[in-house]
Protein backbone atom coordinates (compact mmCIF):
# COMPACT_ATOMS: atom_id res chain seq x y z
CA UNK A 1 0.00 0.00 0.00
CA UNK A 2 1.82 3.43 -1.10
CA UNK A 3 -0.46 5.38 1.22
CA UNK A 4 -1.72 3.67 4.20
CA UNK A 5 -3.86 6.44 5.46
CA UNK A 6 -6.90 6.38 2.10
CA UNK A 7 -9.53 3.29 2.61
CA UNK A 8 -10.24 2.10 -0.42
CA UNK A 9 -13.61 0.71 -1.33
CA UNK A 10 -14.39 -1.23 -4.77
CA UNK A 11 -17.74 -0.87 -5.98
CA UNK A 12 -19.34 -4.68 -6.78
CA UNK A 13 -19.13 -5.50 -10.68
CA UNK A 14 -20.16 -8.34 -12.10
CA UNK A 15 -18.64 -6.74 -15.29
CA UNK A 16 -15.00 -5.60 -14.55
CA UNK A 17 -12.28 -7.14 -16.00
CA UNK A 18 -10.86 -7.46 -12.53
CA UNK A 19 -13.06 -9.46 -10.77
CA UNK A 20 -14.33 -8.87 -6.96
CA UNK A 21 -12.04 -11.19 -5.91
CA UNK A 22 -8.90 -10.11 -7.23
CA UNK A 23 -9.41 -6.81 -5.63
CA UNK A 24 -10.49 -8.96 -2.17
CA UNK A 25 -7.30 -10.79 -2.68
CA UNK A 26 -5.14 -7.00 -2.67
CA UNK A 27 -6.77 -6.65 0.40
CA UNK A 28 -9.55 -4.55 -0.97
CA UNK A 29 -13.15 -4.06 0.19
CA UNK A 30 -16.14 -4.32 -2.09
CA UNK A 31 -19.19 -3.28 -1.43
CA UNK A 32 -22.20 -2.13 -3.53
CA UNK A 33 -23.03 1.39 -1.53
CA UNK A 34 -19.92 3.67 -1.25
CA UNK A 35 -21.76 6.50 -0.73
CA UNK A 36 -19.31 6.86 2.07
CA UNK A 37 -16.00 7.90 0.14
CA UNK A 38 -15.23 11.27 -0.40
CA UNK A 39 -13.29 10.65 -3.57
CA UNK A 40 -14.36 8.45 -6.66
CA UNK A 41 -11.86 7.51 -9.36
CA UNK A 42 -13.50 6.01 -12.54
CA UNK A 43 -12.92 6.03 -16.13
CA UNK A 44 -15.82 6.08 -18.10
CA UNK A 45 -18.33 8.55 -17.57
CA UNK A 46 -20.80 8.77 -14.40
CA UNK A 47 -24.42 8.06 -15.33
CA UNK A 48 -26.34 10.76 -14.29
CA UNK A 49 -28.35 9.16 -11.73
CA UNK A 50 -25.47 7.72 -9.82
CA UNK A 51 -24.23 11.05 -9.18
CA UNK A 52 -23.77 11.82 -5.43
CA UNK A 53 -23.58 15.64 -4.30
CA UNK A 54 -21.02 17.03 -2.75
CA UNK A 55 -18.31 14.89 -3.82
CA UNK A 56 -15.40 14.47 -5.80
CA UNK A 57 -15.04 12.46 -9.03
CA UNK A 58 -12.44 11.97 -11.13
CA UNK A 59 -13.07 10.35 -14.51
CA UNK A 60 -13.35 10.97 -18.65
CA UNK A 61 -16.05 13.72 -18.92
CA UNK A 62 -15.59 14.38 -22.39
CA UNK A 63 -16.92 17.76 -22.05
CA UNK A 64 -14.24 19.80 -23.09
CA UNK A 65 -15.12 20.45 -26.74
CA UNK A 66 -18.44 21.20 -25.70
CA UNK A 67 -19.57 17.87 -26.91
CA UNK A 68 -23.52 17.33 -26.97
CA UNK A 69 -24.25 14.17 -25.40
CA UNK A 70 -22.49 14.83 -22.68
CA UNK A 71 -24.19 18.54 -21.69
CA UNK A 72 -26.42 16.67 -19.53
CA UNK A 73 -24.03 15.14 -17.52
CA UNK A 74 -22.02 18.12 -17.02
CA UNK A 75 -24.96 20.79 -15.96
CA UNK A 76 -25.93 17.65 -12.98
CA UNK A 77 -21.93 17.83 -12.11
CA UNK A 78 -22.92 21.69 -11.27
CA UNK A 79 -26.04 20.99 -10.41
CA UNK A 80 -25.21 18.17 -7.14
CA UNK A 81 -22.10 20.59 -6.38
CA UNK A 82 -19.71 18.12 -6.95
CA UNK A 83 -16.38 18.90 -7.75
CA UNK A 84 -14.62 17.16 -10.90
CA UNK A 85 -11.11 17.09 -12.09
CA UNK A 86 -10.84 15.21 -15.62
CA UNK A 87 -8.17 12.56 -16.77
CA UNK A 88 -7.92 14.59 -19.82
CA UNK A 89 -7.05 18.09 -18.42
CA UNK A 90 -3.90 17.18 -15.95
CA UNK A 91 -1.21 18.01 -17.91
CA UNK A 92 2.46 18.57 -17.00
CA UNK A 93 3.38 22.70 -17.70
CA UNK A 94 4.16 22.40 -21.21
CA UNK A 95 0.52 20.78 -21.76
CA UNK A 96 1.64 17.58 -22.06
CA UNK A 97 -0.76 14.83 -20.69
CA UNK A 98 -0.21 13.13 -17.75
CA UNK A 99 -2.26 9.86 -18.31
CA UNK A 100 -4.61 8.35 -21.03
CA UNK A 101 -4.95 4.79 -22.85
CA UNK A 102 -3.01 6.33 -26.14
CA UNK A 103 -0.34 4.04 -26.00
CA UNK A 104 -2.93 0.49 -25.76
CA UNK A 105 -5.49 2.71 -28.48
CA UNK A 106 -2.21 2.55 -30.66
CA UNK A 107 -1.35 -1.01 -30.20
CA UNK A 108 -5.16 -2.10 -30.65
CA UNK A 109 -5.53 0.66 -33.88
CA UNK A 110 -2.07 -0.58 -35.30
CA UNK A 111 -3.27 -4.11 -35.32
CA UNK A 112 -7.07 -3.70 -36.54
CA UNK A 113 -5.40 -1.68 -39.63
CA UNK A 114 -3.46 -4.17 -40.03
CA UNK A 115 -5.53 -7.06 -39.86
CA UNK A 116 -7.70 -5.09 -42.07
CA UNK A 117 -5.78 -4.77 -45.07
CA UNK A 118 -5.23 -8.43 -44.71
CA UNK A 119 -8.66 -9.44 -45.31
CA UNK A 120 -8.74 -6.75 -48.01
CA UNK A 121 -5.82 -8.04 -49.57
CA UNK A 122 -5.67 -12.02 -48.66
CA UNK A 123 -2.26 -11.44 -48.10
CA UNK A 124 -1.92 -12.46 -44.25
CA UNK A 125 -4.46 -12.93 -41.41
CA UNK A 126 -4.98 -11.65 -37.54
CA UNK A 127 -7.02 -12.27 -35.71
CA UNK A 128 -8.78 -9.77 -33.73
CA UNK A 129 -7.07 -8.44 -30.40
CA UNK A 130 -10.04 -9.36 -28.32
CA UNK A 131 -9.73 -12.94 -28.78
CA UNK A 132 -6.43 -12.82 -27.07
CA UNK A 133 -5.84 -13.32 -23.08
CA UNK A 134 -3.66 -10.50 -23.04
CA UNK A 135 -1.23 -7.99 -24.71
CA UNK A 136 2.07 -11.18 -24.16
CA UNK A 137 -0.63 -13.67 -25.89
CA UNK A 138 -1.40 -11.04 -28.83
CA UNK A 139 2.69 -10.58 -29.44
CA UNK A 140 3.19 -14.09 -29.86
CA UNK A 141 0.80 -14.18 -32.64
CA UNK A 142 3.28 -11.92 -34.44
CA UNK A 143 5.91 -14.27 -34.42
CA UNK A 144 6.60 -15.79 -38.12
CA UNK A 145 4.09 -13.31 -39.54
CA UNK A 146 5.42 -12.92 -42.95
CA UNK A 147 4.19 -9.50 -44.39
CA UNK A 148 3.94 -8.03 -48.09
CA UNK A 149 5.92 -5.25 -49.52
CA UNK A 150 3.76 -2.19 -48.27
CA UNK A 151 3.66 1.24 -47.09
CA UNK A 152 2.53 2.82 -44.01
CA UNK A 153 2.76 5.85 -42.71
CA UNK A 154 2.34 6.94 -38.86
CA UNK A 155 1.06 10.42 -38.20
CA UNK A 156 1.50 12.04 -34.84
CA UNK A 157 4.07 11.31 -31.87
CA UNK A 158 2.25 10.66 -28.49
CA UNK A 159 1.00 8.14 -26.85
CA UNK A 160 -1.24 6.45 -29.89
CA UNK A 161 1.86 7.11 -32.27
CA UNK A 162 4.29 4.92 -29.73
CA UNK A 163 1.89 2.16 -29.24
CA UNK A 164 1.68 2.32 -33.67
CA UNK A 165 5.39 1.78 -33.36
CA UNK A 166 5.66 -0.82 -31.01
CA UNK A 167 3.45 -3.02 -33.16
CA UNK A 168 5.20 -2.35 -36.55
CA UNK A 169 8.49 -2.98 -35.00
CA UNK A 170 6.58 -6.17 -33.24
CA UNK A 171 6.34 -7.22 -37.20
CA UNK A 172 9.56 -6.08 -38.56
CA UNK A 173 8.22 -3.47 -40.65
CA UNK A 174 11.42 -1.08 -41.59
CA UNK A 175 11.60 2.33 -40.16
CA UNK A 176 12.69 4.85 -43.35
CA UNK A 177 12.87 8.44 -43.99
CA UNK A 178 10.09 10.60 -45.58
CA UNK A 179 12.26 11.66 -48.35
CA UNK A 180 13.34 7.75 -49.11
CA UNK A 181 9.40 6.81 -48.07
CA UNK A 182 8.14 9.02 -51.07
CA UNK A 183 10.67 8.69 -53.82
CA UNK A 184 11.94 4.78 -53.62
CA UNK A 185 10.30 1.55 -53.61
CA UNK A 186 10.95 -1.21 -51.41
CA UNK A 187 11.59 -5.27 -51.34
CA UNK A 188 10.43 -5.33 -47.91
CA UNK A 189 7.30 -3.96 -45.65
CA UNK A 190 8.54 0.08 -44.45
CA UNK A 191 6.94 2.39 -42.25
CA UNK A 192 7.80 6.29 -41.84
CA UNK A 193 6.75 8.52 -39.03
CA UNK A 194 5.52 11.87 -39.86
CA UNK A 195 5.40 14.71 -36.85
CA UNK A 196 4.35 17.94 -36.51
CA UNK A 197 7.06 19.19 -38.94
CA UNK A 198 6.40 16.81 -41.69
CA UNK A 199 2.64 17.28 -41.30
CA UNK A 200 2.23 21.00 -41.41
CA UNK A 201 4.01 24.14 -42.64
CA UNK A 202 3.13 27.84 -42.06
CA UNK A 203 0.61 29.13 -45.13
CA UNK A 204 2.90 32.06 -45.58
CA UNK A 205 6.40 31.44 -44.30
CA UNK A 206 6.33 27.77 -45.28
CA UNK A 207 7.83 26.81 -41.53
CA UNK A 208 6.91 25.18 -38.69
CA UNK A 209 7.34 25.71 -35.09
CA UNK A 210 5.38 23.61 -32.51
CA UNK A 211 4.20 26.43 -30.31
CA UNK A 212 3.39 29.06 -32.85
CA UNK A 213 1.34 25.84 -34.47
CA UNK A 214 -0.46 25.06 -31.30
CA UNK A 215 -0.77 28.30 -30.73
CA UNK A 216 -2.40 29.46 -34.44
CA UNK A 217 -3.14 26.00 -36.34
CA UNK A 218 -5.28 28.20 -38.58
CA UNK A 219 -2.19 29.50 -40.18
CA UNK A 220 -0.88 26.33 -41.17
CA UNK A 221 -1.78 24.37 -43.96
CA UNK A 222 -1.23 20.08 -44.24
CA UNK A 223 1.51 18.46 -45.86
CA UNK A 224 0.47 15.43 -46.27
CA UNK A 225 -0.78 14.51 -49.37
CA UNK A 226 2.34 13.51 -51.58
CA UNK A 227 1.68 10.75 -49.04
CA UNK A 228 -1.37 9.54 -50.50
CA UNK A 229 -0.23 8.80 -53.66
CA UNK A 230 2.35 6.25 -52.46
CA UNK A 231 0.93 4.99 -49.14
CA UNK A 232 -0.69 1.24 -48.65
CA UNK A 233 -2.25 1.74 -45.00
CA UNK A 234 -2.48 5.02 -43.00
CA UNK A 235 -2.21 4.50 -38.88
CA UNK A 236 -3.37 8.13 -37.93
CA UNK A 237 -2.55 9.36 -34.19
CA UNK A 238 -2.57 12.86 -34.82
CA UNK A 239 -4.23 15.48 -32.01
CA UNK A 240 -7.28 17.33 -33.55
CA UNK A 241 -9.52 20.01 -33.30
CA UNK A 242 -11.69 22.05 -35.69
CA UNK A 243 -8.99 24.53 -36.26
CA UNK A 244 -6.22 22.02 -37.38
CA UNK A 245 -5.88 21.19 -41.03
CA UNK A 246 -7.02 17.85 -42.01
CA UNK A 247 -4.51 15.41 -43.60
CA UNK A 248 -6.49 15.49 -46.87
CA UNK A 249 -9.85 16.75 -47.89
CA UNK A 250 -12.67 14.65 -48.90
CA UNK A 251 -12.01 15.67 -52.86
CA UNK A 252 -8.42 14.44 -52.47
CA UNK A 253 -10.18 10.91 -52.80
CA UNK A 254 -10.48 10.09 -56.05
CA UNK A 255 -9.57 6.96 -58.29
CA UNK A 256 -5.65 8.40 -57.74
CA UNK A 257 -5.98 7.83 -53.99
CA UNK A 258 -3.81 5.28 -53.79
CA UNK A 259 -4.39 4.23 -49.44
CA UNK A 260 -6.39 1.54 -48.94
CA UNK A 261 -6.71 1.17 -45.55
CA UNK A 262 -7.09 3.76 -42.88
CA UNK A 263 -6.78 3.09 -39.16
CA UNK A 264 -7.42 6.43 -37.75
CA UNK A 265 -7.00 6.05 -34.07
CA UNK A 266 -7.94 9.12 -32.48
CA UNK A 267 -10.87 8.74 -34.77
CA UNK A 268 -12.42 12.20 -34.73
CA UNK A 269 -15.94 11.74 -36.88
CA UNK A 270 -14.90 14.62 -40.47
CA UNK A 271 -11.79 15.01 -38.68
CA UNK A 272 -8.40 14.77 -39.33
CA UNK A 273 -9.68 12.16 -41.92
CA UNK A 274 -12.54 13.58 -43.27
CA UNK A 275 -13.80 10.63 -44.18
CA UNK A 276 -14.25 9.25 -41.27
CA UNK A 277 -18.11 9.09 -40.88
CA UNK A 278 -18.44 7.51 -37.50
CA UNK A 279 -17.57 4.55 -34.94
CA UNK A 280 -17.91 1.16 -35.54
CA UNK A 281 -17.95 -1.57 -33.06
CA UNK A 282 -14.85 -3.52 -31.30
CA UNK A 283 -16.88 -6.79 -33.19
CA UNK A 284 -16.76 -5.33 -36.96
CA UNK A 285 -14.51 -2.49 -36.97
CA UNK A 286 -14.19 -1.47 -40.20
CA UNK A 287 -16.55 0.17 -43.19
CA UNK A 288 -15.54 1.15 -46.80
CA UNK A 289 -15.84 4.86 -47.93
CA UNK A 290 -16.97 4.87 -52.12
CA UNK A 291 -13.79 6.94 -53.77
CA UNK A 292 -16.20 9.02 -55.71
CA UNK A 293 -19.91 9.29 -54.20
CA UNK A 294 -18.05 9.42 -50.37
CA UNK A 295 -20.88 7.42 -49.50
CA UNK A 296 -20.69 4.32 -46.61
CA UNK A 297 -20.17 0.37 -48.56
CA UNK A 298 -18.60 -2.59 -46.70
CA UNK A 299 -15.63 -3.05 -46.29
CA UNK A 300 -13.18 -4.24 -49.13
CA UNK A 301 -14.67 -3.34 -51.70
CA UNK A 302 -11.75 -2.52 -54.66
CA UNK A 303 -13.65 1.13 -55.14
CA UNK A 304 -13.62 1.78 -51.84
CA UNK A 305 -11.28 2.84 -49.02
CA UNK A 306 -11.76 1.35 -45.75
CA UNK A 307 -11.81 2.84 -42.51
CA UNK A 308 -11.41 1.25 -39.23
CA UNK A 309 -12.85 3.74 -36.68
CA UNK A 310 -13.71 3.05 -32.61
CA UNK A 311 -13.63 4.97 -29.75
CA UNK A 312 -12.89 2.80 -27.44
CA UNK A 313 -10.18 0.41 -28.82
CA UNK A 314 -7.96 -0.14 -25.57
CA UNK A 315 -11.05 -2.00 -24.39
CA UNK A 316 -10.02 -4.57 -26.26
CA UNK A 317 -6.78 -5.31 -24.10
CA UNK A 318 -8.58 -3.94 -20.64
CA UNK A 319 -6.51 -5.76 -18.07
CA UNK A 320 -3.34 -4.35 -19.47
CA UNK A 321 -5.03 -0.99 -20.24
CA UNK A 322 -5.91 -0.64 -16.05
CA UNK A 323 -3.03 -1.80 -14.97
CA UNK A 324 -1.32 1.16 -16.81
CA UNK A 325 -3.50 3.50 -16.20
CA UNK A 326 -3.41 2.78 -12.81
CA UNK A 327 0.37 2.74 -12.46
CA UNK A 328 0.68 6.17 -14.26
CA UNK A 329 -2.61 7.48 -11.55
CA UNK A 330 -0.10 6.32 -8.68
CA UNK A 331 2.75 7.40 -9.54
CA UNK A 332 1.56 11.31 -11.04
CA UNK A 333 -1.54 11.88 -9.60
CA UNK A 334 -2.69 10.21 -6.18
CA UNK A 335 -0.43 11.94 -3.88
CA UNK A 336 -0.97 15.25 -5.02
CA UNK A 337 -5.05 14.34 -5.01
CA UNK A 338 -4.14 12.79 -1.12
CA UNK A 339 -1.97 15.88 0.11
CA UNK A 340 -5.13 18.32 -0.89
CA UNK A 341 -3.98 19.24 -4.61
CA UNK A 342 -1.53 20.99 -6.80
CA UNK A 343 -1.29 23.26 -9.90
CA UNK A 344 -1.49 20.23 -11.83
CA UNK A 345 -4.78 18.91 -10.17
CA UNK A 346 -5.96 22.55 -10.44
CA UNK A 347 -5.43 22.92 -13.77
CA UNK A 348 -7.62 19.59 -14.39
CA UNK A 349 -10.54 20.92 -12.00
CA UNK A 350 -13.46 21.64 -14.13
CA UNK A 351 -15.61 22.50 -11.70
CA UNK A 352 -15.21 23.03 -7.95
CA UNK A 353 -18.30 22.53 -5.68
CA UNK A 354 -20.78 22.98 -8.34
CA UNK A 355 -18.95 26.32 -10.09
CA UNK A 356 -16.65 26.39 -13.58
CA UNK A 357 -13.18 26.86 -12.72
CA UNK A 358 -11.60 30.39 -14.47
CA UNK A 359 -10.12 28.30 -16.87
CA UNK A 360 -13.40 26.58 -17.89
CA UNK A 361 -15.61 29.43 -18.00
CA UNK A 362 -15.82 29.10 -21.80
CA UNK A 363 -18.61 26.80 -21.14
CA UNK A 364 -20.79 28.60 -19.22
CA UNK A 365 -23.48 28.79 -22.00
CA UNK A 366 -22.82 24.89 -22.65
CA UNK A 367 -23.54 24.57 -18.22
CA UNK A 368 -26.10 26.30 -18.29
CA UNK A 369 -29.66 24.40 -17.86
Amino acid sequence: MHFPEIKILIQHSDTRCFTDSEYESAGMEVKENISECDIFLGIKEVPVDMLIANKTYLFFSHTKKLQPHNQKLFRAIIEKNITLIDYECLVHDDGQRLLGFGFFAGIVGAHNGMMAYGKRTGAFTLSPVYENKDYRHLIHTYFGLKLPNIKIAVTGSGRVAHGVLEVMNLMGVTEVEPDEYVERNFSYPVYVQLKGAELYTHKQLKTYKREHFHSNPEEYRSRFLPYVHCTNILMNGVYWDENIPRLFEAEDVNESFFIETIADITDDEDGSIPINIGDQTIENPVYGIDKITKQKTPPYLHTSVDVMAVGNLPNELPRDASQYFGEQLIKFVLEDLVKGGSSTIERATMVKQGALTKAYGYLKAYAQS
